[in-house]
């Protein structure tokens, strides 16, 4: 795992000395920023006006298809119009994540321009001193993915999981999903399975981002339908933040996809600190 920047660690340092409030905004500055790097990885990149638009040449799901406003963000109609214009020439739907509280002026434009608002869900935040220790479960272990099977085991529970069927895979393409896999781990990123001792079947897992700026992401906490109600999630969660913090990053965030999984994540340690915007182009 990579130390942070130092820029990273002298945001620390300064963050120590102002009021919460002012670090509060400075956090979400921090996570916008994180996003952008987040999202442009593996992902063609198109600026365009105030907007990083980032694109998915493999798939064109929506929520891998996003563009992120600059902080202070003041977009005009023609700047929306030509981010419009740039996803329909891709054949992606015209779509944005951000942190409202960085670029407070955005909203209003894209409403104006035919967005419309799917979700404005909380973002919650963890720190060092207040990550939970959950063990986990009697039963289940907790381990780094290792054999091209074990990596494609994770990625069907975690599709089957969110809702989505897997599609078949060749033996080539499972090689080639856990080589992106393992290249997430060279550059910083975590991610963990829990597997049953007693079947071997791997029941769940999840990810922290490869980080930047000393932020990460939780993500893609998923446990198959057989093992949940066990603590598996949240045990998870607690590991990867731990895990993290120490490799020295300094904020880990996530958002949570329902009432359930916040109070999953609020007993790993995570409180809500922020809220993340997702608008779209309404369709005709």
């Amino acid at each position: 795992m990579r130390s942070p920047p130092p820029n990273a660690m002298f945001g620390a340092v300064v963050d120590s000395f102002l009021p919460k409030g002012l670090q509060e905004v400075l956090s979400d500055h921090r996570i916008q920023q994180y996003l952008r790097g987040a999202a442009a990885r593996g992902r063609d990149v198109e600026r365009v006006g105030p907007f990083l638009a980032t694109f998915n040449a493999r798939d064109a799901m929506p929520y891998t298809n996003y563009a992120i406003p600059d902080d202070g963000a003041r977009p005009t109609a023609a700047d929306v119009a030509a981010l419009v214009d740039a996803y329909n020439k891709r054949d992606r739907l015209p779509r944005l994540e951000y942190l409202p509280n960085a670029a407070p002026d955005v909203e209003a434009a894209l409403i104006a321009g035919g967005f419309v608002v799917e979700a404005l869900l909380p973002g919650m935040v963890c720190e060092p001193p207040d990550v939970v220790a959950l063990p986990a479960p009697d039963g289940i272990v907790f381990e780094v993915p290792a054999s091209d099977d074990d990596w494609h085991e994770l990625d069907t529970v975690q599709h089957v999981a969110f809702g989505v069927e897997p599609s078949p895979a060749t033996a080539a393409e499972r090689a080639e999903a856990a080589e992106r896999g393992r290249e997430r781990l060279a550059d910083g990123g975590l991610t963990l399975l829990a597997r049953d001792v007693e079947t071997g079947a791997v029941v769940g897992g999840g990810v922290a981002t490869v980080p930047g700026d000393g932020v990460t992401e939780i993500a893609g906490i998923g446990v198959s339908a057989t093992h949940r109600r066990r603590g598996i999630a949240g045990a998870l969660t607690a590991s990867l933040a731990s895990a993290a913090f120490a490799a020295g990053i300094e904020i880990v965030w996530l958002t949570p996809g329902d009432a359930g999984a916040h109070r999953v994540y609020a007993r790993a340690g995570f409180t809500d600190a922020t809220t993340i915007l997702h608008v779209s182009l309404a369709m005709p």
